[in-house]
């Protein structure tokens, strides 16, 4: 991923998570500045890594002098490393949202409204 795609990535991230969470008060938006722009940059990250695991694949061969090792590539050790703590901050970000603030959809809350609809 080149410089321009990235920092393409982390604005936009940068913008959608700052229309979520422009109703909160200005104590908690200088709080949420920083948690936005860390979710923002781990996210084109992340998204950086796994074009590097897609291409080269979990595993590589490592030169040890005379003979060599498959290890775990160290993109995807990465990966792992940056998705929990990505896991981490959205988590922070969604506990500062009021608690009668809309989440975000997902698919699952369409299934669950399907299967609420279903008479057995």
């Amino acid at each position: 991923m080149d410089d321009k795609t990235r920092k393409l990535l982390v604005a936009n991230e940068i913008k959608r998570l700052t229309d979520i969470f422009k109703e909160l008060d200005s104590k908690k938006q200088r709080t949420v500045k920083g948690l936005i722009e860390e979710s923002a940059f781990m996210k084109a990250t992340l998204a950086e890594l796994k074009e590097i695991i897609q291409s080269e694949g979990v595993v590589n061969e490592m030169e040890q002098g005379s003979y060599s090792i498959i290890r775990e590539h160290p993109a995807l050790k990465s990966y792992n490393t940056t998705i929990q703590r990505y896991t981490t901050v959205t988590e922070k970000l969604l506990g500062l949202l009021p608690k009668d603030a809309p989440k975000p959809d997902d698919d699952l809350s369409e299934f669950n409204a399907f299967l609420n609809e279903r008479a057995d």
